[in-house]
């Protein structure tokens, strides 16, 4: 595996970067000094809020490029690079088609701040970790601004308890099991892949030359763009299908291992 080409890696968080304590390793920051000096461009693309994954970040925030909330936003610095924000009228029609659904948690995501519903608070706790900026509102349907997705949360299984009520969505937005808790429903080209294309033309960068690993089914269409494309250990089993390589897991730093094979090649 030459890995001289690469100019480009990208890394989803949770699951991917983020061990199991939600943490960023030490050695990541230390391989990450070393990809600047050669020139090699991070990109941390997440289902999270912006801010949250800055907050990961942090050291490294004014040297990195952010693809947030599922690809609906991306930032670098303090200039937007993207966003593609979910039409109003399909707001609604996605809180309605919720509403009987039991144990579920909608979440608003706008770009820097996130809205749940009032009444919520045993969700809450779990929000924090993704959402740092949030506010809590009396009714989700009256909110009448710009929103980039709708994340839903359920305690056990959003592959189980929450796909199947919005899976015929799929014609019209883009609906994906982000997690094992979280379906993520946004436009068309909301997505990590339609982000991810849009930061290569910026930095013409070609796939050969991009590396990337994910381990969720949000991950499949930035993997797609790259000929250097890592499934975790733990990922989906369609992550392992449509990824070209096979890392650790992100437990066992299954990132840094590639990276340090990067830096030295």
């Amino acid at each position: 595996m030459d890995l001289s080409k690469v100019k480009m890696v990208v890394s989803d968080m949770d699951g991917t970067l983020l061990n199991d304590n939600h943490e960023v390793s030490d050695r990541f920051f230390e391989l990450f000094k070393k990809m600047k000096q050669q020139g090699i461009i991070f990109v941390a693309a997440s289902g999270r809020q912006y801010h949250s994954i800055v907050d990961k970040l942090l050291p490294i925030k004014n040297d990195i490029i952010v693809i947030a909330e599922n690809g609906g936003f991306a930032m670098q610095q303090n200039t937007e690079l993207l966003s593609t924000p979910l039409p109003y009228q399909d707001k609604n029609t996605v809180l309605d088609i919720l509403e009987p659904v039991d144990n579920i948690y909608p979440v608003l995501c706008g770009k820097h701040n996130a809205y749940i519903k009032k009444g919520s608070e045993k969700f809450e706790s779990k929000l924090r970790e993704y959402y740092t900026d949030y506010k809590v509102l009396e009714d989700l349907k009256e909110f009448d601004g710009e929103i980039l997705k709708i994340a839903i949360y359920h305690f056990e299984s959003s592959e189980q308890y929450i796909y199947p009520s919005v899976s015929h969505l799929e014609k019209k937005l883009k609906v994906k099991v982000s997690g094992e808790n979280w379906v993520d429903i946004s436009s068309p080209n909301a997505h990590k892949g339609y982000a991810l294309n849009k930061v290569q033309e910026l930095y013409n960068i070609k796939p050969e030359e991009t590396m990337v690993f994910g381990d969720y089914n949000n991950d499949l269409e930035m993997l797609s763009l790259a000929h250097f494309s890592f499934a975790m250990e733990n990922a989906h089993p369609n992550v392992k299908k449509a990824a070209n390589y096979l890392t650790d897991s992100n437990t066992n730093l299954g990132v840094e291992r590639i990276l340090e094979k990067l830096v030295t090649s």
